[in-house]
């Protein structure tokens, strides 16, 4: 069995920690017997280096599942390295978003929306123009989703920042905070929202823990079979 590899940024906020577990948690709820670790690629422990090396070995394959909303450095950078070092033992899933998943949950934390005239989605931020991409789809399907603009204010990285964003916006505006979990980001987001309602990160959600086991599927399927 293709052992699953899940990866989170990493988070020294111990509620943010508490939710990216409780996800993994969930995932080997709804699979078990799947062989699972959880590794980080940044703060935490055990990094994914230390941890990659130690699958590589121990397993016959692997499938590195990133619990990250968006493909940016992380994914094309941190782990797709351990991918490469690990060549047809170790393969990278993609990235959770953009993803219908993730776009009702964001509805369903905005909640009633019956006096809001515009959405600022709130994303973590990159300097990878291919992240920011992932963000503007996310955005553009949750306006199509709860039938009222949406536009993408970034917390960090090359996009428009969330308090510009927020000054240009019109009529009564809510802020959907599409973050995974409470943390350094979570807390910036509602300190520059103001007097603006703020939506709480995705996690902890059941249907995050169908998403990365999506992913997961969809990477075994495309590992190559091995003919004895």
């Amino acid at each position: 069995m293709t052992d699953l590899v899940a990866v989170a940024h990493g988070t020294a906020d111990p509620a943010g920690l508490r939710v990216v577990h409780e996800l993994v948690r969930e995932m080997a709820r709804r699979r078990p017997g799947l062989p699972m670790s959880l590794g980080f690629v940044d703060l935490n422990l055990p990094d994914l280096p230390s941890l990659a090396h130690r699958i590589a070995t121990d397993a016959d394959d692997a499938v590195m599942v990133p619990l990250l909303l968006s493909a940016g450095y992380h994914v094309y950078v941190d782990i797709a390295a351990e991918a490469a070092r690990y060549p047809g033992r170790v393969r990278a899933a993609a990235a959770l978003g953009p993803d219908p998943i993730l776009v009702e949950i964001l509805a369903d934390r905005l909640g009633d929306l019956s006096r809001v005239d515009t959405v600022v989605l709130a994303a973590a931020g990159s300097s990878d123009p291919r992240a920011l991409a992932d963000c503007e789809t996310t955005a553009d399907l949750l306006s199509d989703r709860i039938g009222r603009p949406v536009q993408v204010g970034y917390l960090s990285g090359a996009g428009t920042r969330l308090p510009a964003v927020l000054a240009a916006a019109s009529g009564r505006v809510a802020v959907a905070t599409y973050l995974l979990a409470p943390g350094f980001f979570a807390n910036h987001t509602r300190r520059l929202a103001g007097p603006h309602p703020v939506s709480p990160p995705l996690g902890p959600d059941p249907r995050l823990a169908t998403l990365a086991l999506q992913r997961y599927d969809a990477a075994v399927r495309s590992l190559p079979v091995l003919v004895a």
